[in-house]
């Protein structure tokens, strides 16, 4: 299966016009697309179907109680697949199966380990502070957004351990594809900054998640990568980030927006 990934368009103050990469068979939208919502719907009719998992800035100024029920709303009728803590198998052209496990993941500020958490949360009360969202009428804390990001991460745990019955089976799969739009590794960090604290809010400790999937894809830092991560008795991971940034600062610069991936089916 081969698929087109964009996140971090910021449709909300950036021009920009996605365009169908040719031979892709699906749209992966990996949060901050569009603050404001209404860019979504420039993924209505898109010539193949269009997943999604959510970014922080989709957040901006929401509650996220009243949020979540609306954006899934507004996703649905425009065709996109949201995912939260939610798995879904999809059958390529070909025939390969592949297993989608989505969630935003948010931050648990424990990037540096436990003794590293308390100034990662110090550094992201800026963050939240532009943020400005709520939970149940009270502030995203840094505190509010660990408990997120906790739940976030058990549930992902617990859907990439989940035993495959094979690609002939019914819910059976070839290949699992994590996608997360907060980072699940240092090595996703923005090279402009390194390994401080504020990296805590982009990034998460998740290396020994990756390796339960085949390829992860995310989103958040404004910068791109594509690595392989190392498995025994395995191929490797593949971890791509394909975020566009803000041109005024230079990110989008080498952006490949028909850039495809491959899913390698290891059934």
């Amino acid at each position: 299966m081969r698929l087109q990934l964009f996140s971090d368009l910021h449709l909300e103050t950036e021009t920009f016009d996605p365009q169908p990469a040719p031979g892709a068979e699906l749209l992966v939208l990996a949060g901050d697309i569009d603050a404001n919502w209404t860019a979504l719907e420039r993924f209505a009719g898109w010539p193949c179907p269009v997943i999604s998992v959510v970014g922080n800035h989709e957040f901006d100024g929401r509650d996220l109680h009243h949020a979540w029920p609306l954006l899934r709303e507004r996703c649905e009728r425009f065709g996109i697949r949201l995912l939260e803590r939610e798995s879904l198998v999809l059958t390529s052209a070909a025939g390969q199966r592949v297993r989608f496990v989505g969630t935003v993941r948010w931050s648990d500020f424990e990037l540096f380990g436990a003794a590293g958490r308390e100034r990662a949360m110090r550094a992201a009360a800026y963050f939240l502070k532009l943020m400005a969202a709520e939970r149940g009428g009270e502030p995203i804390t840094p505190e509010l957004m660990r408990q997120e990001s906790l739940a976030c991460r058990a549930w992902l745990a617990a859907a990439l351990q989940v035993p495959n019955p094979g690609p002939a089976a019914p819910g059976g799969w070839h290949s699992t594809v994590a996608v997360t739009h907060f980072a699940p590794s240092l090595r996703s960090a923005d090279p402009r900054f390194g390994a401080q604290p504020g990296s805590a809010s982009f990034c998460n400790a998740d290396d020994d998640l990756i390796a339960l999937a085949d390829v992860w894809l995310h989103g958040h830092l404004h910068c791109r990568h594509d690595y392989l991560v190392a498995r025994p008795g395995k191929l490797p991971t593949r971890v791509v980030s394909q975020a566009r940034g803000l041109p005024r600062k230079g990110e989008s610069e080498g952006f490949d927006a028909l850039k495809l991936i491959d899913v390698p089916d290891r059934g």
